[in-house]
């Protein structure tokens, strides 16, 4: 009896030592339940919260695609503009290279012309060049009035024509610049247009006819930004025709009414040559 007691009291001690051990083992795996469904909950939360504010934000997110889209147009745009600047360098640079050419055919006349005044003092260019070059200027050409047409058509016209002045092909661009007259009489273009084809005429060296043109163009359009490259190729014209008396005059006007431009500059240069 006392045997079984003491087997009882021993089993009963056992479970009692055995027992917390597995209790806080059970304790211990609930707590990390407990903190796994917390975060599990708090990460419902945040997915919650951000599926909210997307739908929230569905007009800015938009709104950034129409940004990311203008970019994109933007860089596109920049892009045409670089090309157009190299296509205006490349025109300024075929226009200054023909300037470079008569600046040096001016300084050796001038020269030439000194040294046969110091031989033959009598000699002098006559006074009466200039007013019968002058006389020859056409006077200002009444137009009719244009019908309204695409100016799409009417920009790529122009282009096509200054296209074939900058590949030197003078022939094509007084012909396209002709025909671009023609069909837009009125356009804001139309002054540059009479300009160029007056300095084709010019890099022919047909300077009888490019005179001509740029007189043209100061008697129809004398408000025109291109009236001081005009008379400064007006200039170069007589120049290249041995009128150095009517060059300066020309050159002196120039100089004294479109101050600070760059035809201005070119004049003052010109004129020191000529000298």
């Amino acid at each position: 009896m006392a045997l079984r007691q003491l087997f009882s009291f021993a089993l009963v001690l056992a479970v009692m030592l055995v027992r917390p051990a597995w209790a806080a083992n059970t304790d211990e795996l609930a707590r990390q339940l407990q903190a796994l469904q917390q975060i599990v909950g708090s990460f419902d939360a945040r997915l919650a919260k951000l599926e909210s504010v997307t739908q929230q934000n569905q007009p800015l997110l938009g709104m950034l695609q129409e940004v990311e889209a203008l970019k994109s147009e933007v860089a596109k745009l920049r892009g045409q503009a670089e090309v157009q600047v190299h296509q205006m360098d490349t025109l300024g640079k075929r226009q200054n290279d023909l300037y470079v050419d008569l600046d040096q055919r001016v300084t050796d006349l001038a020269k030439s012309l000194k040294s046969a005044s110091a031989a033959s003092p009598e000699v002098a260019p006559s006074p009466t060049a200039t007013p019968a070059v002058a006389a020859s200027s056409p006077g200002p050409v009444a137009t009719a009035s244009s019908p309204q047409l695409d100016p799409m058509m009417e920009s790529r016209t122009y282009e096509t024509s200054l296209d074939h002045f900058r590949g030197a092909n003078y022939a094509g661009a007084i012909a396209g610049f002709k025909g671009f007259l023609k069909a837009y009489p009125d356009s804001t273009l139309a002054s540059n247009a009479q300009y160029w084809i007056g300095y084709s005429y010019f890099a022919l060296k047909d300077y009888k006819s490019a005179l001509a043109h740029q007189q043209k163009l100061l008697a129809v359009y004398p408000t025109s930004a291109k009236v001081p490259d005009a008379m400064l190729n007006i200039a170069s014209s007589m120049i290249a025709m041995d009128d150095l008396t009517g060059a300066r005059k020309i050159l002196e006007e120039l100089v004294a009414k479109h101050p600070g431009t760059n035809a201005a500059n070119l004049a003052t240069r010109r004129l020191s040559a000529l000298k």
